[in-house]
């Protein structure tokens, strides 16, 4: 069951790998570089893939060294690191997230504004001093 605990590690390491590129999104979604976060959300999704197929046959390994008693005290400390790092990578894309939600929220709250300054540059007045809207004025292209 060598292979297992070799799996494990590398398991780790790629955990380790996505919590830093977890790290560097939430930066690149705080500064809006598109073009660089464009590319890190494609190595992230290889190395999802890679931590997924990894995933899969460690249970398989995990599986039959539990059937077989070949499990070892380090295998089963290297599978709880493995779930405390899913963990912290879990609570790094919740916070990814907010910051994706908090910048779309100002993007709409800008169009709003936007949109309010165009209405109220296009506002007259009719003869009795009723506000109107018209189209006759310059509007804001955003």
């Amino acid at each position: 069951m060598h292979n297992l605990d070799e799996q494990l590690l590398t398991q780790i390491e790629q955990l380790h790998k996505l919590i830093q590129l977890l790290d560097n999104e939430l930066q690149l979604i705080s500064t809006r570089e598109a073009e660089p976060l464009m590319a890190l959300l494609k190595a992230k999704e290889v190395l999802l893939d890679d931590i997924h197929q990894r995933d899969r046959q460690i249970q398989t390994m995990y599986l039959s060294a539990k059937e077989n008693d070949a499990l070892t005290e380090a295998m089963t400390d290297n599978v709880e690191t493995c779930f405390a790092l899913v963990d912290q990578c879990k609570y790094r894309t919740d916070i990814n997230e907010k910051a994706v939600e908090n910048g779309q929220l100002r993007l709409a709250h800008l169009r709003h504004v936007l949109v309010e300054l165009r209405a109220k540059e296009s506002m007259t007045y009719d003869r009795s001093g009723k506000a109107q809207s018209t189209a006759s004025t310059r509007s804001i292209k955003a």
